[in-house]
């Protein structure tokens, strides 16, 4: 097979002086022969020279159009790594910010971790760290993933190959969706998805070739015919038109659950005009000739996306009788819209960029380092920056109208701990729109929300069941740490208090040394906390402190016993189900409170019998990869004394906090023939009660119209069928 040719040290420096005439030659060469030189006789998988990897990340990093010190950190990435060179060579050849740079995008493969896991956790980490000084960091290292991502074919090993391309899904697409760098997202995640799913990627790329076929060529014949018709309309525009990548159609078909055949907006066309003004009048003129898709329109030049995407979008049943999607922006928009953060960097280097846009460039690094300071452990930080990084947004307002960018789904709570940990920390309500709900209310596009607070912070430990974003659950665990922390600490030292005691001493910093040196701990709090957590025991302390020392009444007490909870499953009813053996036991879950008319499955637990299950209980998870237990159940139809029979449901309420609510939830369950079996208040606050309500129904149907009355009811804020 032929080899792909190098790019010649001439060819790259001219590459950089066609967009910077400034650049510094000198510093551009320098750099390309100490590369070539200290990688030397080095391959790489595809039998290339290892060489020719840091001159294609310089090339890709010259497509960004950076500046000559980001270009000389591509060239010279790899070489404290890879080769003998030293980072005092580096800082005496090429200066201090070169070797800063080089020091940042060095892979962290040298240090010696428990999993995988948790060493893409911990790189992920120190990436992190290294770029929030220089956003050139996270360039230089997406580019390097980019070639390597390239050239992935080449690795015989089929397991590292799916790790590689898991790693890039997970950590370096959404970094680039993150900086806004659209296009290198896309060729990352389709170069992802070959190796992750080659058989789906290869479908779909056939399917796109067919319709080619059948339609010729219709993307240019549409951009034709806009471009005709935003010159007839006085529109100067520039408009080139491309399908959607295969990842990006793939992606559209599972979130909507949806087959190639019903996608109908599969080309994207781009119209760039010269001003912010005439982008409106272009989406006046597009609206003007075809037909738009209800629910399409998204504005991003009023209401920016958080990496500073601007553009104006909508679906159009446009030309041939075509659904497209049309995207409206200026030269300045399209270049951010190309290169995102790159583009930012250029205007603010070139003094165009104004203060307050670089801040809401920036505002999400910042906010991934605060979960950086508060998590507990690398993999925890991963795991909240996925949940920050992955999600849609919805945007909200601050009372002062200030734009607060937020998760899919976000509550009450993720506002606002996205305004400041400390008014999440003491958030003890909220007023949306003006009108007081509860904490764990779903926010909307356009909420305007008002947090009100207290002067003491207690985040509650189950705000953690409903919140979206990483900021608030890593908030919310660090406080409860802390708290924990506290609690361990005072239960541990009554722990040590007596144990001393029978020592004839007493518990002090200056006693514990000899165990805080031994446990390689910090100081004496982190013995108690120890001691109180049961990871350490006051015997270990004793022997340490006291080494020699007989046994204490206390050591030789045997261990508390550990409670078990009880099963929440009741007796079975006399309705029918189909699928049973006959004379089994059967009982209904506690978890989900089956009813006549829903989907049900079964469970098999030897010698209990069977728990019969609704078919989306949450439960069932636990039973996945136990096929062998499950019965596919049905329930039959009852005869007319069967009908009359009482099955419970589960209903969870937020009601308001006043005269009446609580009179009003039980006429209506009463009058709708519903019989209240149990009530459990889960949470009291001064404007709302959350509870549980067991109500005696018939069945699935009879339930569902209790449901519809209560939400009809002014003092009921929410109402829905408990799950849990």
């Amino acid at each position: 097979m032929m080899r792909p040719r190098i790019m010649r040290q001439v060819e790259l420096v001219e590459k950089v002086l066609a967009y910077d005439p400034d650049a510094d030659e000198d510093l551009l060469n320098r750099a390309y022969v100490f590369s070539m030189k200290a990688h030397g006789t080095q391959k790489r998988a595809s039998g290339d020279p290892y060489f020719s990897h840091p001159v294609e990340v310089a090339g890709i990093l010259a497509g960004m159009k950076l500046d000559s010190t980001a270009i000389a950190t591509g060239l010279l990435h790899d070489t404290l790594e890879d080769t003998v060179a030293t980072s005092t060579e580096i800082e005496k050849n090429f200066g201090k910010d070169v070797l800063r740079l080089v020091d940042g995008v060095t892979k962290l493969s040298r240090i010696e971790l428990q999993s995988d896991r948790t060493r893409q956790a911990e790189n992920f980490r120190k990436l992190l760290l290294a770029m929030s000084n220089d956003i050139r960091v996270l360039l230089v290292k997406l580019a390097d993933r980019l070639h390597n991502m390239r050239t992935l074919h080449f690795i015989g090993t089929p397991d590292k190959r799916k790790r590689i391309a898991k790693e890039t899904m997970e950590i370096y697409v959404p970094l680039a969706d993150r900086i806004g760098m659209q296009d290198l997202k896309e060729e990352l995640e389709d170069l992802a998805f070959a190796e992750l799913n080659g058989d789906a990627r290869a479908s779909i790329i056939s399917r796109l070739e067919q319709l080619r076929n059948e339609g010729g060529k219709l993307v240019d014949r549409i951009a034709d015919r806009l471009k005709r018709t935003f010159a007839e309309q006085g529109v100067e525009a520039w408009v080139s038109g491309r399908e959607k990548r295969p990842f990006s159609i793939w992606e559209k078909m599972q979130r909507k659950n949806i087959a190639f055949e019903q996608l109908s907006d599969i080309m994207a066309f781009r119209v760039v005009v010269k001003d912010l003004a005439s982008c409106y009048h272009a989406l006046g003129v597009v609206h003007q000739t075809w037909p738009s898709v209800p629910g399409r329109f998204k504005d991003y030049i009023s209401t920016p996306k958080q990496n500073g995407y601007r553009s104006l979008h909508t679906t159009v049943i446009g030309p041939e009788n075509k659904r497209i999607e049309i995207q409206i922006r200026t030269q300045e928009m399209h270049d951010i819209s190309e290169l995102g953060v790159a583009a930012h960097w250029q205007y603010k280097h070139n003094g165009k960029e104004a203060p307050e846009a670089e801040a809401r460039q920036y505002r999400w690094l910042r906010e991934l380092l605060e979960i950086l300071e508060q998590a507990s452990d690398p993999e925890e930080f991963l795991e909240h920056t996925k949940l920050n990084m992955f999600q849609d947004q919805v945007f909200c307002f601050s009372p002062k109208g200030d734009l607060i960018a937020l998760p899919r789904d976000a509550t009450v709570v993720d506002f606002a701990y996205a305004v400041h940990s400390d008014i999440g920390d003491t958030a003890v309500g909220a007023k949306v729109n003006g009108r007081v709900v509860p904490l764990r209310t779903t926010l909307r596009n356009g909420d305007q929300v008002e947090i009100l607070r207290s002067k003491v912070p207690a985040p509650n430990p189950t705000w953690l069941n409903f919140v979206k974003s990483g900021r608030a659950k890593s908030c919310i665990n660090r406080f409860i740490r802390q708290q924990q922390r506290g609690q361990y600490s005072e239960l541990g030292k009554a722990i040590l208090v007596k144990a001393f005691r029978e020592h004839d001493a007493a518990v002090s910093e200056k006693a514990l040394d000899p165990a805080v040196k031994v446990l390689k701990l910090r100081n004496a709090e982190d013995v108690y906390v120890g001691v109180g957590d049961g990871n350490i025991t006051a015997r270990q302390v004793l022997n340490i402190v006291f080494p020699g020392n007989r046994e204490s009444e206390a050591d030789k007490a045997p261990p508390l016993p550990r409670l078990h909870k009880p099963s929440s499953g009741k007796a079975g009813s006399g309705i029918p189900i189909r699928g049973l053996i006959p004379g089994m036991a059967m009982h209904f879950a506690g978890c989900c409170h089956p009813l006549p008319g829903d989907r049900i499955v079964g469970i098999v637990t030897t010698g209990k019998g069977v728990t019969i299950h609704t078919i989306d209980c949450d439960a069932l998870e636990q039973f996945a990869e136990q096929p062998e237990r499950w019965l596919d159940l049905a329930w039959d139809s009852p005869s007319e004394a069967e009908k009359s029979q009482g099955h419970v449901g589960r209903i969870s309420l937020v009601i308001n906090n006043e005269p009446g609510a609580l009179s009003a939830l039980t006429t209506i369950i009463a009058k709708h023939k519903g019989n209240i079996t149990n009530l459990k208040i889960t949470n009291r606050t001064t404007d709302f009660f959350e509870m549980f309500v067991d109500i005696e129904v018939r069945d699935v149907k009879h339930l569902t119209n209790i449901i519809a009355a209560l939400r009809a009811t002014a003092s009921i804020s929410s109402v829905e069928r408990a799950k849990g």
